[in-house]
């Protein structure tokens, strides 16, 4: 089963951008769907980004579409989330998922491996 870890949160002033990586171990990554989720406190975890097995599909929320650009290596056995324009409500901890098999989803109840997280935190 394929393994994640993410990298690359940090403070960022609103406006400002960061890029997420998620690298992937074990499993064959090229065949999973790739998804990017985030929790702020109190909150639920809620969808982001999703990139297809073969990145010919993506999806994001409307809080973040036309900001956020979601994308795959599968030769690199990584996903990155491109954010730009951020904004304070993006403050969150941000999840990497992986789920086996082609369909793709943004259900976070469909993904079946996490990454540990990794904290984005956006000043105004």
């Amino acid at each position: 089963q394929v393994q994640l870890v993410e990298s690359g949160g940090g403070l960022v002033q609103a406006g400002g951008s960061l890029r997420l990586s998620c690298a992937a171990s074990r499993g064959t990554f090229s065949i999973y769907t790739m998804g990017w989720f985030r929790q702020a406190p109190g909150k639920e975890r809620e969808f982001v980004a999703a990139i297809s097995w073969g990145a010919g599909r993506t999806d994001y929320a409307d809080s973040v579409k036309g900001r956020f650009t979601i994308s795959r290596d599968n030769a690199k056995n990584t996903v990155y989330l491109q954010m730009n324009s951020l904004k304070p409500e993006d403050t969150a901890v941000y999840y990497c998922a992986a789920r086996g098999g082609p369909m793709f989803t943004t259900s976070p109840d469909a993904y079946n491996t996490w990454g540990q997280g990794t904290q984005v935190t956006v000043s105004s």
